[in-house]
């Protein structure tokens, strides 16, 4: 019996979306336009994170910031980046696909005023398997972890946390009411990645936002000289 052909399609997608990335991130670097692409799973506090950082960020500083909200589908998270925060913001519809690519992440980029923003945040579909495969061109990837959801998260889905710079520890103020373990939840992703650097916050109270909006100011300021 003939042997069977095995073509590796998965890995051909996966080398030219980090091609795309790489020249992604090289043309903003030449526009000094930072892209920060965030991630978690559905309900732990994007958008509600969102919206205090960046007017947090606007209160510490002059930097202009635009967002690109990705969902399956509607225009609900959208709506509220521009109510919250006063802000341009896209919807990225993306079809039924789990995830945002390069070559998509392109294409919403291509249908906003970029050319003046310092910062361009861009939230990702609620998952933690698929965003986590395929590379955006971001310049910092970062994730959300609720409390609601765990302290074993990062050993249950080991690359989210190994590609994050920054890991947001959300709904602290949930802590008295669920079995979270924050010394553990530090350990476990420094297990997966011993760079990242962990924020514990509440967007709802805003505890800890102040914090976030220096790290990623910092990080701008890093960027641009």
């Amino acid at each position: 019996m003939d042997e069977v052909k095995i073509i590796e399609i998965k890995k051909s997608v996966f080398s030219e979306n980090e091609i795309k990335a790489d020249e992604l991130r090289e043309i903003l670097k030449k526009k000094k336009t930072f892209l920060l692409n965030l991630m978690s799973s559905p309900g732990a506090g994007k958008t509600t994170t969102l919206i205090k950082l960046i007017n947090t960020i606007k209160e510490k500083s002059a930097y202009k910031v635009v967002v690109m909200e990705a969902d399956i589908d509607s225009d609900v998270d959208a709506k509220k980046i521009k109510e919250g925060a006063g802000i341009e913001a896209i919807q990225l519809h993306t079809g039924g696909m789990c995830h945002l690519d390069a070559e998509m992440t392109k294409q919403g980029l291509d249908n906003i005023d970029c050319e003046d923003a310092d910062l361009v945040i861009l939230e990702n579909v609620g998952n933690l398997v698929c965003p986590a495969e395929f590379d955006t061109g971001a310049h910092l990837c970062a994730m959300i972890l609720s409390v609601p959801e765990g302290h074993d998260k990062p050993l249950k889905y080991p690359l989210m946390f190994e590609i994050c710079d920054l890991v947001i520890i959300n709904k602290i103020d949930c802590l008295p009411f669920f079995d979270f373990n924050m010394a553990k939840c530090e350990e476990y992703v420094h297990f997966r990645n011993e760079n990242a650097k962990i924020i514990p916050i509440c967007a709802k109270t805003g505890e800890g936002v102040d914090v976030l909006a220096e790290y990623l100011i910092g990080k701008l300021e890093e960027f641009k000289n």
